[in-house]
């Protein structure tokens, strides 16, 4: 039997669940690499320039540690998923990139999704993958649907019950593991909701962000996150805030933003990564709009390979501290 890796970065938490269920149809067993360490992110920033980003970096160094535990690595090209939408470039030479730097990578499957080439290339590009396992159309035309229908399901079940990725996905497959929780201090602090933004992999890759969610939920906070939304609702919110998006994974970021300033939250905290051209901007859009607003404190963590743990806890628990007091006093502040 054929195995398929899958890197556990970048956008495997939005897609996992769809790019398992094809693979699996065709006959394939799917490998994911483990969960983000120390030595994960220093193998990757190792095969790389010093100005990689550093979600790119990570991914590289998850597909290091996917060597010789499979047959064949999956690697997308997303350009567009949306007219007039292009992705960032890091997305666009992912697999020429890993095999320059991954020389011992086993063979590199890859699919190009750009929706601004219509869906008859789209449909061309799902067969041509799925020749890799059989040569009967149908049975590819069936695997599509299902991925299809899966990724459906993934996104349905995060809407309606309220989860994060990795949630959603334990729910779905009953085999990843549940990531490393903090164990709370059962704080005697008010309730408060938290609008969590920015790209899935820097939200849920608990290494490279130390484990934020655990640390709001010991602050007895509930946290909401981009994918516990509604696309329309997401859209609705992009209109208003920024017009049409330009950017295609953009949009998660500044609809949820403008959605939790106009939504009762009682403070966002938006992540993004140290270079990241496209995460500047719509952060600093959201800033600009909660600075204006003045009702929802709105504080930024900007991470890369050298971000102190220490340096984002503290920050963390000034502004816990600020929202639980304002609670009480009313006033909003941007840090």
């Amino acid at each position: 039997m054929t195995t398929v890796g899958i890197p556990r970065a970048l956008l495997y938490y939005q897609y996992y669940p769809m790019w398992k269920t094809f693979f699996e149809y065709l006959g394939a067993e799917v490998v994911v690499s483990p969960p983000t360490t120390r030595k994960t992110l220093a193998e990757g920033a190792a095969r790389v320039v010093a100005d990689t980003c550093l979600p790119v970096k990570v991914f590289v160094g998850h597909t290091v540690s996917l060597v010789e535990k499979c047959d064949r690595i999956f690697i997308p090209v997303v350009r567009s998923l949306k007219s007039k939408t292009y992705n960032c470039s890091k997305f666009l030479g992912l697999p020429d990139m890993t095999r320059a730097v991954v020389p011992e990578a086993p063979l590199i499957l890859e699919i190009e999704i750009n929706i601004n080439l219509g869906k008859r290339r789209l449909y061309q590009d799902i067969y041509r993958l799925g020749r890799q396992f059989t040569w009967n159309p149908l049975k590819v035309r069936e695997a599509a649907t299902a991925a299809w229908q899966a990724f459906l399901d993934y996104r349905e079940l995060m809407y309606h019950r309220e989860l994060t990725p990795p949630q959603a996905m334990e729910e779905i497959t009953g085999k990843l593991p549940a990531g490393p929780e903090i164990t709370p201090e059962s704080p005697r602090v008010p309730r408060t909701t938290i609008g969590l933004i920015g790209h899935a992999y820097l939200l849920y890759d608990e290494h490279i962000n130390y484990q934020i969610i655990n640390r709001l939920h010991q602050y007895n906070a509930m946290v909401v996150t981009p994918e516990m939304l509604a696309g329309d609702t997401i859209e609705a919110s992009v209109n208003k805030l920024a017009g049409q998006a330009y950017w295609t994974y953009e949009e998660e970021v500044v609809g949820a933003g403008g959605h939790f300033l106009e939504n009762n939250t009682d403070g966002i905290i938006g992540i993004m990564a140290f270079g990241c051209g496209p995460d500047s901007l719509m952060m600093d859009m959201i800033h600009r709009q909660a600075t204006r607003q003045k009702t929802t404190p709105f504080m930024c963590l900007t991470l890369e390979e050298h971000t102190s743990e220490t340096g984002v806890i503290t920050r963390l628990e000034a502004f816990m501290d600020m929202i639980h007091r304002r609670k009480q006093r009313g006033k909003a502040i941007c840090v």
